[in-house]
C-alpha cells in the first residue's frame, strides 16, 4: 500500500495531518535543501513528536515522494492542449520553473516513476495530447526524449546556481577571474575548437539556452511522429 493509500490515524490534540506534514518539509527543504529535511526537523517545526509523524509517513524517501507530489502540482498546466508540441512544451517549462522555486527538486527528478496523484495527472495530461499521433511506444519514447533533456538541462543549471552561492562569485565574476587561465591555454595552440567556442560564441542566459535546446528536441521528434509508419 504507497503513502497515498494508506488512511491518515485520528486526530490528536495537536493538529497533525499529512498536507502539513508536506507543506513544513518542502519550507524546509526550499530554504537548506534536502538534507534540511528530516522527520525529527519536520516534527521540530510543527511542534510535535517524531514519533507522531512516522503514523503518518514511514521513511523519509515516502516524505520525498509526497514532497515531489506537492510539487508536481504547480507543474500540472492550467488547462490540457490538445497540441502535442505545446504540451510537452509546457511540462518542459514549468518543471524548470517548479525546480527554480524549489531546487531541490533537482534532486529527485528522474527517479522513481511519479505515483502520486498530481504527478499521475502531469503524466495523463501529457500523454493524452499525443493521443492518436502515432503507435504508444513512438509516444513514450518522444515524451522520455524531451523528459531526458529538460531534466539534465535543469540539473545543470541548479548546479551552476548552487556553484555561485558557494563561490560567492556570479557567472561572469567567475568567468573574468578565470580569464588569464583560459588564454594562456588556448595561446598554446593545442585546442582550436575550443578557442573558437570561447571567442566567437555568443554567450546566452540560462532560459534562453533551455529554450532553444528545447526546440531542437522538439524539431527532431516531430520526424519521428509524422514519419510514417513501417
Amino acid at each position: 500500500m504507497t503513502v497515498w493509500d494508506r488512511p491518515e490515524p485520528p486526530t490528536q490534540p495537536v493538529p497533525l495531518d499529512r498536507e502539513r506534514i508536506v507543506a513544513a518539509a518542502i519550507a524546509l527543504a526550499d530554504e537548506g535543501g534536502l538534507e534540511a529535511v528530516s522527520l525529527r526537523k519536520v516534527a521540530a517545526r510543527l511542534d510535535a513528536g517524531p514519533m507522531r509523524l512516522y503514523r503518518f509517513i514511514s521513511t523519509k524517501e515516502e516524505l520525498f515522494d509526497l514532497m515531489v507530489d506537492e510539487v508536481q502540482a504547480e507543474i500540472l498546466p492550467e488547462r490540457q492542449s490538445d497540441d502535442w508540441r505545446e504540451a510537452l512544451s509546457s511540462l518542459a517549462h514549468r518543471t524548470r520553473q517548479a525546480a527554480l522555486r524549489h531546487e531541490w527538486l533537482a534532486d529527485l527528478l528522474g527517479g522513481r516513476p511519479a505515483m502520486g496523484p498530481n504527478g499521475l495527472a502531469v503524466t495523463e495530461t501529457t500523454l493524452a495530447a499525443l493521443d492518436g499521433l502515432t503507435d504508444i511506444d513512438t509516444v513514450m519514447r518522444a515524451v522520455e526524449t524531451v523528459s531526458a533533456y529538460f531534466i539534465g538541462a535543469i540539473r545543470r543549471e541548479v548546479t551552476n546556481l548552487r556553484a555561485e552561492r558557494a563561490t560567492g562569485q556570479p557567472k561572469q565574476d567567475w568567468q573574468r577571474a578565470q580569464g588569464p587561465r583560459v588564454t594562456s591555454v588556448l595561446a598554446t595552440g593545442r585546442f582550436p575548437a575550443l578557442a573558437k567556442a570561447v571567442h566567437d560564441g555568443t554567450d546566452v542566459d540560462a532560459e534562453a539556452s533551455f529554450a532553444t535546446g528545447l526546440d531542437w528536441v522538439l524539431d527532431a521528434v516531430a520526424v519521428k511522429l509524422t514519419r510514417p509508419p513501417t
